[in-house]
C-alpha cells in the first residue's frame, strides 16, 4: 500500500500517541493527588490558624477514640433575660467536627424563656425536644411556621430563615439543635440594637418610636 503522507503520517500517528499518553499520565496523576489528599476526617488542630476550608488536621497517628467522643452537659446557668442557657458542640468545642459539616448545643429553657428571633445564614437547624414543652416558629416573607413541640417531637428550620424557640410549659424545657455547619455562625435580631446606629434612624427604618428604640439600645448594649 502506498504511503500517501509519506513520513508526515508516521510523525503524526507518534505525535497523537504520545499526547494520548501524556493526558492519561495526567490524570492519572491527578486522581493519585486526590486519593492521597482525601481524609475520612481531619480532627482539628486548634492551636493554628483557621482558614476557609477549616483548621489543619492533628497527625492521624496521634489520635485516640477519646478525640471523638465529646460529653454535651445540661446547661446549668441560664441568661437572666432570656431564662435559657446553651452549650455547644461545635468545632472549637469539639474538634473531630471539622470540616464534616454538622454540629450541636443542648439547651435549657426556663419557664417563660425563651431564644429571641435570630438566623444561621450557613446551617440548617434540626431541633428536638427532650422535655417539657416548646414552641418553635420561622418565618419567611410571605408566611409563619409556627408549631408546639412536645418530648420526641422535631422541627427543621431552614437555612437563614428568621425563627425562635419559646418555652410553652409551666416548667422546664430542654432539647438539643443540630447544625448542617461545624461552626454555625449567629444573626440575632437583637443586634439591631446592639450597635452606635442613631436612634432616629433606627426609628425611622425599624416603624419604631425613638422612645422605644433608646429603651432597647440600653437593654442590648448599643448608643446614639
Amino acid at each position: 500500500m502506498v504511503n500517501l503522507f509519506g513520513g508526515k503520517k508516521s510523525t503524526f500517528l507518534v505525535m497523537t500517541k504520545t499526547m494520548v499518553l501524556i493526558l492519561f499520565f495526567l490524570a492519572l496523576i491527578s486522581s493519585t493527588s486526590h486519593a492521597s489528599n482525601f481524609n475520612d476526617f481531619c480532627v482539628a488542630d486548634l492551636k493554628a490558624p483557621e482558614s476557609p476550608s477549616g483548621y489543619p488536621c492533628l497527625p492521624p497517628n496521634t489520635l485516640t477514640a477519646d478525640n471523638f467522643v465529646f460529653t454535651l452537659q445540661l446547661p446549668n446557668t441560664t441568661n437572666p433575660l432570656l431564662k435559657a442557657g446553651i452549650n455547644t458542640a461545635f468545632v472549637n468545642d469539639f474538634p473531630a467536627l471539622n470540616g464534616l459539616g454538622v454540629s450541636a448545643a443542648r439547651v435549657v429553657i426556663e419557664k417563660d424563656g425563651f431564644f429571641p428571633l435570630h438566623t444561621h445564614s450557613d446551617a440548617t437547624e434540626l431541633i428536638i425536644t427532650v422535655e417539657g414543652e416548646i414552641t418553635a416558629g420561622f418565618v419567611t416573607p410571605t408566611k409563619a411556621y409556627v408549631k408546639t413541640l412536645k418530648s420526641g417531637d422535631l422541627m427543621v428550620i431552614p437555612k437563614g430563615l428568621l425563627h425562635f424557640v419559646v418555652n410553652s410549659c409551666k416548667g422546664k424545657s430542654t432539647g438539643f439543635a443540630v447544625f448542617s455547619s461545624s461552626n454555625p455562625d449567629v444573626q440575632l435580631f437583637n443586634d439591631i440594637f446592639a450597635n452606635n446606629v442613631p436612634s432616629h434612624i433606627l426609628a425611622q427604618t425599624t416603624f419604631l418610636d425613638v422612645a422605644q428604640v433608646k429603651k432597647l439600645k440600653a437593654r442590648f448594649g448599643g448608643s446614639g
